[in-house]
């Protein structure tokens, strides 16, 4: 895998040690950053892709972000978690490309990377486990401001730390598309540029120089959906993004997002997320 394709660009934003006695049990999460769990001690479950995930001791798990699941448990339980903020500027996610492991052996070397990651963003961990105290748009925007008040080399370990965890999983990772298929990537990275517009199959089949129904077939064989179904996905995932990080206007959000239809953005808004985005947005400020 090429480095300059598949880059690792990431932000730490919470990194602690949690202690749980049958209260790590939280439903429905789905945020815009990606986790990582290396379990210590004790048994607990994770729901995700309608299966439960038994997490084991010793183990290193990665959740992707906009990735909805569950956690389960029923006894002492002990992990370390990290949430990282993959910073995108207009290109499509790693986690578009590329289908991860969920789990990973750990190793010492892990454990020392995880453990030098905690001593140096002490001021990192969170004080309520309960997701719909930190998955707030007013948590996202202190831990992402931190980032700028960060001393340089500080930053740089981190950033390293994390990218030397991910690499566990990207030894383990296949594509999502074909290396050799330059057309489906010049499409992703099409549809990213352009989530504040209509994007229309003719222009993606022109890209691709591939027929609209050639184009359709091939997209779905490799990412398991049609382009218009990946297309609004994206839209509102952003749209999510944008509701935590900007004071916007939903009306504008929408027509920023290339909606001219307010009732259709936000049907299609909670069908995909399973709220309304003026629900979404009290939630995330926690009103």
């Amino acid at each position: 895998m090429q480095n300059e394709k598949y880059p690792l660009d990431f932000i730490l934003l919470n990194i602690g040690y949690a202690e749980h006695h049958a209260d790590w049990n939280w439903k429905n999460i789905n945020s815009p950053f990606a986790r990582l769990h290396l379990v210590r001690k004790g048994s607990a479950k994770i729901h995700r892709d309608g299966v439960f995930h038994q997490l084991k001791e010793n183990h290193l798990y990665l959740t992707p972000s906009h990735t909805q699941h569950s956690y389960a448990c029923d006894g002492e339980f002990s992990l370390y978690y990290i949430h990282i903020y993959e910073k995108l500027d207009q290109k499509s996610s790693i986690f578009d490309r590329l289908d991860f492991p969920m789990e990973i052996q750990s190793d010492t070397l892990v454990a020392m990377l995880v453990d030098r990651l905690h001593l140096l963003n002490p001021e990192r961990e969170l004080s309520i486990y309960d997701p719909s105290s930190y998955d707030t748009s007013s948590e996202l925007i202190k831990n992402l401001a931190l980032n700028s008040h960060t001393p340089l080399a500080l930053e740089i370990e981190s950033q390293a730390i994390i990218k030397q965890l991910l690499s566990r999983f990207l030894s383990g990772a296949t594509e999502k598309l074909p290396h050799t298929d330059e057309r489906m990537i010049r499409v992703l990275d099409h549809i990213h540029k352009n989530l504040h517009r209509v994007i229309g199959i003719d222009e993606l089949a022109e890209i691709s120089f591939l027929t609209k129904d050639h184009l359709i077939r091939a997209f779905k064989k490799q990412l398991g959906s049609t382009p218009g179904k990946y297309i609004n996905q994206k839209k509102i995932e952003k749209a999510q993004l944008m509701i935590v990080l900007e004071n916007i206007n939903i009306q504008k959000l929408a027509y920023e997002l290339g909606f001219d239809n307010i009732s259709y953005f936000n049907r299609l808004f909670k069908k995909l997320t399973g709220e309304t985005p003026s629900a979404y947005r009290k939630r995330q400020n926690g009103i």
